[in-house]
């Protein structure tokens, strides 16, 4: 058993967000919207035919690039409305979010989480842990931005 935070295939990162957790669960349920908050600078927008919300075990098709250009078939394997959804593709390991309303504000976590995975060591011999963590700030940044960019439009 590891100590929390040491566990190098579960990278975890938190933000207080002034905002609504339904507001920002909106967001993170819209395969669209996906691209335009992602920090990794790897996901480039979704595939056509998917669902415009996600539920529990939808399918939705990512236009990806690392280096070269790819497409990658993701399944939400984890759903509570308003609070937590996952999604996970072929290699097993999930990206999660959980959202935990405090008052005006919600605490927003988003988890990396490549311990399923049996090959999971390629992910630290090729740097992924080393900059999951940056990405994930970043991610939650421009998360952050876009919800309260929309909450003064409103």
């Amino acid at each position: 058993m590891t100590t929390p935070g040491t566990d190098p295939y579960l990278i975890s990162r938190e933000r207080l967000i002034h905002a609504p957790a339904a507001r920002i669960f909106e967001v993170l349920a819209t395969p669209a919207l996906h691209s335009v908050i992602d920090g990794s600078g790897t996901v480039r927008g979704e595939q056509p035919n998917g669902p415009a919300r996600l539920s529990l075990d939808a399918r939705f098709g990512m236009d990806m690039k690392l280096g070269a250009p790819y497409r990658i078939l993701n399944r939400v394997v984890e759903f509570e409305e308003g609070r937590r959804i996952a999604w996970r593709h072929f290699s097993a390991h999930v990206w999660r979010y959980t959202l935990e309303p405090r008052g005006d504000v919600t605490l927003v976590r988003e988890e990396w989480d490549g311990r399923a995975v049996p090959w999971r060591v390629v992910f630290r011999l090729t740097g992924f842990t080393r900059k999951h963590p940056g990405s994930i700030e970043a991610t939650l940044g421009k998360l952050e931005d876009y919800v309260l960019r929309e909450r003064d439009a409103a």
